[in-house]
């Protein structure tokens, strides 16, 4: 039901600092009606053009506290809120080129009940912002 809006439009992005570009981002949400811990947030894979983003390269940033991946299941005193938009930050040397890619989002959430099963999933074509 929510996976149409798990990708944010607009906000896939090459990351650059220091004058040199160091990977890409985009803007994502969880496909479950309530806010969840993010110790419950057991994965969030990020496919750009059949290349899979590794988790250990991976940052979860949620208003304005960032995370490495790899780490989200000690998180005990945050949360990602319903709606909330989250930036998925992955290092990746040279960024992405310009133009439209294939980007998908899978996301493992921990809840008992959830009729998603493994949390939600999306594909889009995404154009690269400036």
């Amino acid at each position: 039901m929510f996976e149409k809006y798990v990708i944010v439009r607009d906000t896939l992005r090459n990351v650059v600092e220091g004058g040199r570009t160091t990977g890409y981002e985009v803007g994502v949400r969880m496909p479950y009606y309530r806010g969840l811990g993010l110790s419950m947030v057991e994965d969030v894979n990020v496919t750009v053009d059949g290349l899979r983003a590794a988790p250990e390269r991976t940052t979860f940033t949620v208003h304005g506290n960032s995370y490495p991946l790899t780490e989200l299941g000690e998180v005990v005193d945050d949360r990602w809120e319903l709606g909330e938009v989250a930036t998925v930050r992955v290092a990746h040397p040279g960024g992405l080129a310009p133009g439209v890619h294939d980007v998908e989002v899978s996301q493992r959430l921990r809840i008992s009940y959830m009729p998603v099963p493994g949390g939600g999933r999306a594909r889009a074509e995404v154009e690269l912002s400036a």
